[in-house]
């Protein structure tokens, strides 16, 4: 298949998963209008946290990386009472390092990490079954897309993406920190 018949394609999925959404009453112009399957059922919808930042970050337990859950835990822990909200979106994209499924992912990051803040059902991040909400991420940010796992979105409260950060900058990178705080400020 042709790149170009490849990218037609992609942008025919995105437009029909958008209008999808839009017909289902949400705004999928912002991050508020996305939501996430709950390993242990239901949805986490990020409209619940509209008006606050979020900090969206894919995950997975058995990547090298993996050591940022504490980094991550320590940004929840340090601002969510100020309205920050981290959210880990465990992915199979990169090696297929989230080798569990299910609630193992959220007990395995608990257990080996203290992870407290949320974390969804494993979701494909990249590619024709990108998770919506990563799609839209691509398109609004084309150059900062998960290139690894632990890429890090940072929502702002309006409901746009304020900052994208690969895999190698660790949450408590300065720029991550004057973000989150700009945003709460």
């Amino acid at each position: 298949m042709s790149i170009l018949r490849r990218q037609a394609l992609l942008l025919l999925g995105f437009g029909l998963a958008a209008g999808t959404a839009r017909a289902a009453g949400t705004d999928t112009t912002k991050a508020d209008g996305f939501s996430f399957d709950k390993p242990e059922g239901g949805t986490l919808s990020l409209s619940a946290y509209a008006g606050k930042p979020l900090l969206i970050v894919n995950t997975a337990t058995a990547c090298g990386y993996a050591g940022q859950f504490a980094g991550l835990q320590a940004l929840w822990t340090r601002f969510g009472t100020r309205g920050l909200t981290v959210i880990a979106v465990p992915s199979p994209d990169f090696g297929n390092q989230e080798p569990l499924d299910g609630m193992a992912i959220a007990e395995a990051a608990r257990a080996n990490h203290g992870v407290t803040f949320p974390i969804v059902s494993k979701t494909h991040v990249r590619g024709a079954k990108a998770h919506p909400f990563y799609r839209w991420a691509a398109a609004e940010k084309p150059g900062s897309t998960p290139n690894w796992n632990f890429h890090k979105y940072l929502i702002g409260r309006d409901g746009s993406i304020v900052g994208a950060h690969p895999a190698f900058v660790e949450p408590n990178d300065p720029r991550i920190v004057t973000a989150i705080a700009n945003e709460l400020s």
